[in-house]
């Protein structure tokens, strides 16, 4: 702290300068229990997010910690049919529902798979037909 001299006022102006460290600064690079995470570049695709979400989902309201897709829906503030859509998902085939888990990254543009295009696909009760509309969907657009 420094005190200056009178402006010719009268008042005295009060200088204070002090240094600043965050507490909680992040741990340094070479801190033994840290692990090198990389994070790839763009965005989950919203069809991945949505089938983890189901997939969540169907263990709350296995292990009982949800009643029913009801609570679900006013949980999460949506309607009752949009829980349905989303946990129709889980009728897809297995290796379906794997392939979009993970599909690539968005980096650019729109999502190469939208929710509403395997709608349809969810709707098949046959496996070996939605194989069929799922290589038909995905030709051509998977990089």
């Amino acid at each position: 702290m420094k005190n200056t001299a009178s402006d010719g006022t009268g008042l005295s102006r009060l200088e204070i300068s002090f240094s600043f460290k965050p507490k909680n600064r992040r741990k340094s690079d070479n801190h033994p229990h840290e692990v090198d995470r990389t994070i790839e570049p763009g965005n989950l695709p919203r069809i991945s997010k949505l089938m983890a979400l189901a997939i969540r989902f169907d263990g709350l309201v296995r292990h009982g910690e949800v009643r029913d897709y009801a609570d679900l829906a006013r949980l999460g503030y949506v309607t009752r049919a949009r829980i349905t859509q989303i946990m129709n998902l889980l009728n897809l085939a297995p290796e379906i529902q794997e392939a979009i888990l993970f599909l690539p990254r968005t980096v650019k543009g729109r999502d190469q798979i939208r929710e509403k295009e395997v709608r349809p696909i969810a709707a098949v009760s046959h496996w070996s037909r939605q194989r069929k509309m799922w290589a038909k969907l995905t030709a051509g657009r998977m990089s």
